[in-house]
């Protein structure tokens, strides 16, 4: 039996709202003979499956087994062609590739006019909104009918038509290779995180002044700028350099702020680039500012005039929560964040074939963090469990890591340190396979190991001692990330102070608003 999980038609159907399913019955049934048809029946038979059964889609005698695949292909086809007629997915993207589509059937008829005519307007329209990929196939395909359909002075057209082309194959040259650079840096930042020494930043360093174009940002149009702009962010973000990511990041969002048309046709960039600039400003503890962003991505993602569609709900959904919980680190108030976690309970399931492992992981960790913040350990170590115990899991190596300290300081807490000193062996021997135990890490497992051995008329002693030598490392080039994932030297001071670790943060918090 198929997967739910891999079974694309089902899924697909699954995704439709109560709308597109009503207007693909309407395209179905558009022509009579069609209201039999045996995919129409496939559809509302899956339709009204919970799980993906292939025994009772046989049973049921709308096809046999032999043609069960090509059925179902052609069920998905007909169901994207319903969608694509969707005035919900008529975007200037869309009605740009309509128009070259229009413009093709006509210069394959022979009508060669009427085809440059639309194939004017669909080029200005392109570049308009920035569209340069498909604004160069429409002067390739100008450039071929002038060559069989002499309308004008051909040697002006001709020089006009090659000036085009290369122009747009200038800007299209830059845009992918600063996409590619960018790509390759977020596939760094997923699969490693942040550099941890030398070595590593040399590496990312080479790649980024190897692979990075020469260009005159005067001289870009918004897509290249948007390119450049996200791979500076990802090489300041590997490089712990968070003023310079929050350099970046506002330069992203002020592009769309000066471009406002551009919000409408990328939404997903326009997401992107908040979250990142809220993930910045959290980095750099500027609570002030990560409050009003936060806000006004809230409210611009609430316009009625914002595009609508799952891609988009999903992405909204991951970003302002994953902020929202941002914010409750930042002013401490853990406590007042614990009602997010049914909230992103819920939405793990609602939009869970569109988050991936990794993000859905970073959601976990950060819910453990907002439970250790008000002291309720017990709770934190559930949710790190489904970190730790996610043997698929391929990306972030470092929140692997940082995830089983984290529950090892959570099981001391809890009182649960019966078996703390496997754990630490445990904790101890992954740490070296990910070539990831470093000073901070080695004095957290050190500190732990000895705590069996320590009185408790001395362990405020101890833990001072720890405070002592962790400080060292908060503004350490490599070793301060690890202060990123947990703010050890807030539980310390909670134990030095007699105070909740929330306490401790909103009073720094106070100390620090900006």
């Amino acid at each position: 039996m198929t997967n739910v999980h891999r079974d694309a038609l089902f899924i697909l159907i699954k995704s439709l709202s109560k709308s597109e399913k009503r207007q693909f019955k309407l395209y179905v049934g558009r022509l009579g003979v069609n209201a039999d048809a045996k995919f129409l029946a496939l559809f509302n038979l899956l339709d009204k499956m919970k799980a993906y059964d292939e025994v009772q889609i046989l049973e049921s005698g709308i096809v046999k087994k032999t043609q069960l695949s090509n059925l179902k292909a052609h069920l998905y086809k007909q169901i994207l062609v319903s969608l694509r007629l969707n005035p919900v997915n008529q975007n200037i993207r869309i009605q740009i590739r309509e128009q070259l589509d229009f413009a093709t059937i006509l210069y394959q008829k022979g009508l060669y006019k009427q085809s440059l005519k639309i194939l004017d307007k669909a080029k200005s329209m392109a570049m308009e909104h920035e569209e340069k990929n498909v604004a160069y196939e429409i002067v390739e395909l100008e450039k071929v009918i002038e060559t069989q359909y002499i309308t004008r002075s051909i040697p002006d057209r001709a020089d006009e038509l090659a000036r085009q082309a290369k122009q747009l194959s200038e800007h299209n040259v830059i845009t992918s290779k600063l996409s590619n650079l960018s790509l390759q840096l977020y596939g760094m930042m997923l699969k490693v995180g942040y550099v941890r020494n030398d070595e590593d930043l040399q590496s990312v360093k080479d790649y980024f002044d190897a692979h990075l174009p020469a260009y005159n940002l005067e001289e870009l149009g918004f897509r290249e700028k948007l390119w450049a702009y996200k791979a500076h962010l990802w090489y300041s973000f590997l490089t712990q350099d968070f003023l310079s990511s929050y350099k970046y990041a506002s330069k992203w969002v002020d592009l769309f702020y000066e471009n406002e048309e551009m919000i409408t046709l990328n939404p997903v960039f326009y997401l992107k680039g908040n979250h990142y600039l809220l993930e910045s400003l959290f980095f750099v503890k500027y609570s002030s500012q990560f409050k009003e962003t936060l806000a006004r991505l809230e409210q611009q993602v609430a316009d009625p005039k914002f595009p609508q569609n799952d891609n988009i709900a999903s992405l909204a959904f991951l970003y302002i929560n994953s902020n929202k919980l941002n914010l409750h680190f930042l002013e401490g108030t853990f406590d007042k964040g614990i009602y997010l976690v049914r909230v992103i309970e819920y939405g793990i399931k609602k939009h869970g074939d569109r988050i991936d492992a990794h993000h859905v992981m970073l959601l976990y960790y950060k819910i453990a963090c907002l439970y250790f913040g008000q002291s309720d350990y017990k709770n934190c170590i559930v949710y790190l469990k489904k970190i730790i115990s996610n043997k698929s899991l391929k990306m972030r190596e470092d929140l692997m890591c940082f995830a089983r300290v984290l529950s090892l300081v959570a099981h001391y807490e809890a009182g649960m340190d019966y078996h703390l000193e496997v754990q630490l062996k445990s904790t101890y021997k992954f740490l070296l396979k990910m070539n990831d135990l470093h000073a901070v890490q080695k004095e957290m497992i050190k500190f732990l190991r000895n705590l069996g051995d320590i009185y408790p008329h001395e362990l405020k002693n101890e833990f001072q001692k720890l405070y002592n030598e962790l400080k060292k490392y908060e503004n350490h080039p490599y070793e301060k990330r690890a202060f990123l994932y947990l703010d050890i030297l807030s539980w310390l001071e909670s134990h030095l102070e007699g105070k909740p670790v929330s306490q401790i943060i909103r009073e720094k918090a106070l100390m620090s608003t900006r």
